[in-house]
């Protein structure tokens, strides 16, 4: 595929992330707003609204993480990272990712057991099936794979830089 083709399939998954994060936090703030009027106005409190808004923020939370938030964008210490030159960066991003890539594979297959074994037990209200509210966890440490993995490559493998112009 061609650059501007990639670069336009990228977008078009960024922003459909980023509307599925919107729903999420929309959802969240609706659920919350209901429970506000049914306890305090209709003098009725629900306990489904609390459900919904704690499932929604989990979800909302582990989505963004994985899909939305760039690398870029992520909080961190980069005090002595910035103070070095790019292939100690390299060094650095290769050590981190090789170290976080061996932390989400080997608790990958607990991961998933844990949130395979949860579809037994259901939320108080709404009867959904932990195993869903929890499976947005299984994607996250997915995309954190992929993520790591892209990061190990490019220190391993940095861009290549345009050749010098011989024109004068």
């Amino acid at each position: 595929m061609s650059a501007p083709v990639l670069g336009r399939a990228r977008l078009l998954l960024k922003r459909g992330a980023e509307a599925v994060a919107v729903v999420l936090l929309a959802t969240m703030f609706v659920a919350f707003l209901v429970q506000i009027v049914f306890r305090y106005v209709l003098n009725w409190p629900v306990g489904w609204t609390s459900e919904v808004s704690t499932a929604m923020w989990l979800w909302a939370v582990l989505w963004g993480a994985a899909f939305v938030v760039d690398e870029r964008e992520e909080i961190r210490f980069d005090i002595l990272y910035a103070a070095v030159g790019s292939a100690v960066r390299r060094i650095f991003d290769a050590v981190t990712s090789t170290a976080l890539i061996v932390v989400y594979a080997i608790s990958l297959p607990a991961i998933v057991g844990y949130v395979s074994f949860m579809r037994v037990e259901r939320t108080d209200y709404l009867k959904v099936p932990f195993s869903v509210v929890f499976s947005i966890y299984v994607l996250f440490a997915l995309a954190a794979l992929a993520r790591y993995a892209w990061i190990l490559r490019r220190a391993i493998v940095p861009a290549p830089t345009s050749p010098p112009s011989t024109a004068r």
